[in-house]
This record gives structure tokens, sequence and C-alpha cells, in this order.
């Protein structure tokens, strides 16, 4: 019994040890990626090309199907000489021969053999040769002395085979194969094709170092990380799309891949580019109305994690390309990697934006905790540093986190925005302690009956406020004064500019959504005929322990 179990660790051990087995003949081929397109919200559009073996009669069989959104999948000949004919996505049962791994699998796999083994119902030790294992029952037939004997494969301990075991045994499998059928079988064995689709799994996130000397000067490096979760890349020429086109089927996926659900994500070319990728893109994909807009896919359990999404992502960035060649990353791996580096000019402004508050009369039915919220909220107004960048080189900025250095040292991380080749864009640094800002605002005058609609008379309520500025630094400052009241605009001072955003419900605009307050308001249906949103804006520039009092007038009616 000693020698009986040393024989069956033993055979354990070497059947552990012993490497998987491949299949016994090469007969699928390989499509290598050439190029790839990759879009900040994870699409990609992907060009495999190159010359493959083809099978007796003459076809390409590949072993690996993509899953292409609908419509977007093609396939080609390279060869004029011999045309495509159809391709044929299939799902077939095949051979594969794999190391038994388990009790049941050496006694499949051992068909005819002879052991000595331990009945551990009974107790007792037998020798006998397998005669049949019951699939899906755990049920070996053996041929014992007095018979054939079912034991149950749970039973069957302490195998011993007389004769060297077979380690491997051969299964069947679901393999999806896509054949692309060619009019004719090429003599040499081999043909020139490819195929394109675009596929969710692999998407790169930008992000910036911003380093700014003090003197107007600001060195912006971009860097991209890509996140490869659809196919091994090997020396593929790679293009990184700022900018998102429409793809309407986005979440159908095409029948060529057998596929049920598509992975889901947690988002034109150079004009001189001439590349085989830029070609087939344009002709193929800008034909589309560029909807720019990015909406977060709801998530399944089968979901293919490609980072996070940006918050705050634009939905105006036009389309522009970064072309890198010779990128290699296998499915699964992650790549950091510079992109551009150049030199634009800035200067530092300064920025206060006062919002507006709900008027007095609603402010009446507030309970304490939301006068409380809304005095935090409206309290000591602040001045906020940022650089305004002229995008003067030959590359739009993107949306995505900016760091900001000075001197080597860190002064804070922000949101680069989207500036075309051009444009002027703001990146914030970080609040400025040494502006002093302080609003007030209080009622002038109110008119009763001031006017009749509808039958209803309508008091005409007038206000008056002031932001003071005081610049404790030691330099010069440009501060850009932004003041929006609910009613409408009627004078400021400092040569300040007004505008309303809107009259009616439908002409009220909120950047970043509606305050937190708005809807703590049963706003009556009359409001909107009588008042907007008015916006005073000042540019003003102020020398060091210089002092100013901007002042502005609003009102709105009230029933």
């Amino acid at each position: 019994m000693k020698h009986a179990q040393t024989a069956i660790i033993m055979i354990l051990i070497a059947l552990a040890s012993s490497p998987l087995s491949a299949e016994t003949e090469l007969i699928y081929s390989k499509l290598p990626v050439r190029e790839i397109t990759v879009f900040k919200d994870g699409h990609a559009y992907v060009l495999h090309e190159g010359t493959v073996q083809t099978n007796e009669i003459g076809n390409i069989v590949l072993d690996e199907l993509p899953a292409p959104i609908m419509g977007t999948f093609w396939a080609y000949s390279a060869d004029p000489k011999n045309k495509l004919q159809c391709v044929i996505s299939s799902r077939d049962k095949v051979d594969v021969e794999k190391n038994a791994m388990s009790v049941e699998e050496l006694l499949k796999s051992n068909i005819g053999e002879k052991i000595l083994f331990r009945n551990s119902h009974s107790g007792q030790s037998n020798e006998g040769t397998i005669i049949r294992v019951l699939e899906g029952n755990m049920v070996a037939l053996l041929k014992v002395r007095e018979g054939i004997k079912a034991l149950p494969i749970s039973q069957i301990q302490n195998i011993t085979f007389l004769e060297t075991p077979n380690h491997t045994l051969t299964l069947k499998e679901t393999k999806d194969t896509m054949t692309l059928k060619l009019e004719k079988k090429s003599q040499s064995g081999r043909a020139d094709v490819g195929m394109a689709y675009i596929q969710k799994g692999i998407r790169w996130i930008p992000s910036y170092r911003v380093e700014i000397n003090g003197k107007g000067k600001a060195v912006i490096k971009l860097q991209g990380t890509i996140i490869n979760e659809l196919a091994d890349l090997e020396d593929v020429q790679t293009h990184l799309v700022i900018g998102v086109p429409s793809f309407t089927f986005k979440d159908t996926p095409d029948p060529i891949s057998f596929q049920e659900t598509i992975a889901q994500l947690s988002r034109h070319f150079h004009p001189d580019s001439n590349s085989n990728m830029s070609n087939f893109f344009s002709n193929s994909i800008m034909t589309q109305q560029a909807r720019f807009t990015e909406v977060r896919d709801r998530r399944t359990p089968h979901e293919i994690d490609l980072g996070p999404e940006l918050t705050g992502m634009k939905t105006t960035e036009d389309l522009f390309v970064f072309t890198l060649e010779h990128i290699t990353l296998k499915k699964g791996q992650r790549m950091v990697l510079p992109i551009a580096e150049y030199t634009l000019d800035y200067e530092d402004i300064y920025t206060i934006d006062i919002n507006f508050a709900p008027p007095l009369e609603m402010r009446r039915n507030f309970n304490t905790n939301q006068h409380l919220q809304l005095a935090r909220m409206f309290h000591a107004p602040k001045a906020m540093h940022k650089i305004r960048l002229a995008n003067k080189s030959e590359y739009p900025l993107t949306t995505a986190p900016a760091t900001i250095f000075k001197d080597g040292r860190v002064l804070a991380q922000g949101m680069m925005t989207y500036t075309s080749i051009g444009g002027t864009g703001d990146l914030e640094v970080t609040t400025a302690v040494d502006i002093k800002v302080k609003n007030s605002d209080k009622q002038k005058q109110v008119t009763p009956n001031a006017v009749k609609w509808n039958g209803d008379n309508y008091s005409k309520v007038e206000m008056t406020g002031t932001v003071e500025l005081t610049n404790f630094g030691d330099k010069p400052v440009t501060i850009y004064v932004k003041r929006s009241a609910l009613g409408n605009m009627d004078e400021v001072s400092h040569d300040g500019s007004v505008k309303q955003l809107g009259h009616g419900y439908d002409g009220f605009v909120f950047k970043g959504g509606v305050p937190v307050w708005w809807n703590w308001c049963n706003w009556p249906w009359w409001w909107y005929h009588f008042n907007s949103i008015g916006q005073a804006n000042w540019q003003i520039e102020l020398d060091p322990k210089e002092e100013t009092k901007l002042e502005y007038n609003w009102h709105y009616y009230w029933r």
C-alpha cells in the first residue's frame, strides 16, 4: 500500500510539472495589428494587415474574432489579383489536447490500462482494467475479477498504474473562428489580407505638466497613459485622438462577433497624413455627423476597466491626432509616454465670480439650516489666481489634469480645458490671498403696482450692490470680476459691461448645473415672464496697495 501511494504521488507531481500541450497542428493564422487609432472614451479604430498562410483550399482561418460595433467591420484582400469573396464567422467544436490534472482525467486518458486501487468505501485493494468513465455521472467502469464494477470516482484511491500512464487527454472545446474566403487558391500558400473595425477596449488618458517661469513663459509637456484591454500590439503605429466623434451604434455589437454584450466603459487626422489608417478612417468615419457628446455607459458585470473618466470633459473638442511610431503593448498592460513639448506665452490673471442668490422674498420660507448654508456660500468671495495661456502652438490643448510647477516646485494641480489653436485658455492655480474681496447688496426701493400683467399687479424691487477690491500684493494685477443677479442688470460703474443671459425658463443657463438652493424655492410661473439673469463684468487693473469699489444696480419684479 505504501508503494502504491508513492507511485500515485510521483505521477501527479510529474503531471503538475509538465507544460500544457498546445494544439498538435498550426491550422490557424494570426493577422497582426498594423495601426490603431485610440480615442479618450475607450473606442479604438483597429487596422489589421499582413501576409498570412492559407489552408488547403486557399482560405485564411483566424482563431480570434474582434468585437466591433455595428456597421464598422470591413475586411479586404490586399492583392488586386485575388479578391475577397466573403467573411464567415463560426463557432466550431475542436479537439484540444491537455494534461490530465485530476483522478477523473487520469482515468479518461488511460482507457484499457490496468491499475491497482483502493476502494475507500470497502477499504479493500483491487486490480482492475479501466473500461469507461461515464460523462457527467462521475462513475468509472472497471473490469475486476468478479466482473464489471461501477464505482464512483470519489471512492477510487491510491491508484497505481501497472504500465507507464498517458498524461494527456483530448477534449472538445468551442472555438470562435473567422474565415476569409478568397476567389482563388494562392500557389505560394500565403495571401495578403486585412480588416478594420471600431471596438471598445483601449483608451488613452492625457495629462499635462506646466512649468511657468514667472515671466510669461510656460513649458507645456503632454504625456499619455495608454490602457490596453483589446489585443497585443507589437511595433504598431498608434494615433491618439483629441476629441470623440459620434458612434451611433456604439452600444450595439456587430453580429460578426457572436457577442451578446459589448464591453462597457466606466470615451480627423493630420491633413498631411498619408497612412493607410488615415485614408481608411477618413472614408469610413469622417462622413458621420460629428455630434461631440460623451455619455457614461451603463456598467455591466463583464465590464472592462479602462481607467477613470475625466470630470469636466469638454464636449466641443475638435478632432486632432498625435501619431506615435513603434508602440508595443500587450493586452492587459499600461504605458505612460511623452507625446509633445512646447512653450506658450501666458499672463497671470485673477478672477472673481460672485453668483446670484435667491430673491429676498423667497428667503423668508427657508429654514435655519438653509439660511446658514446660504451665508457660507456667499460670505467672503475669493479671487482665484489663474494663468491665461495663449495657444500659438501647432496642437490644441485638451481637457486633462494639469500639474503646475515653478522653479521646480509644485504650485497646484488643476484641469486644463480645451483650447483650440490660436485661442486662449485659463488654468486655475490657487486662491489669491493678497487680493481682498468684499461684496454687499441692499434693497434700494420697492415700487408697488409698478406693472400689471394678466390681471395681476407686480412690484418693482430695485437693488444696489458693491464689490470692494484691495491689492495687498507687491505687484500690479489684472482682475476680471463677474457679478450675476436674478433680475435685470441696469447699470454698472468703472466702464463695466452688462448683459442678460436670457428671458424665460429656457433662457436660463447654469454653468455646472443649478445652484444648491435652486430647488429650495417654489418658483412661481410668472417669474420667467419678467425676470432673467443679469450679469455685470469688469476688467480692473490694481497697483500694489490700491483699492477700488465697483458699483452696480439691478431690479426684479415680484407679485
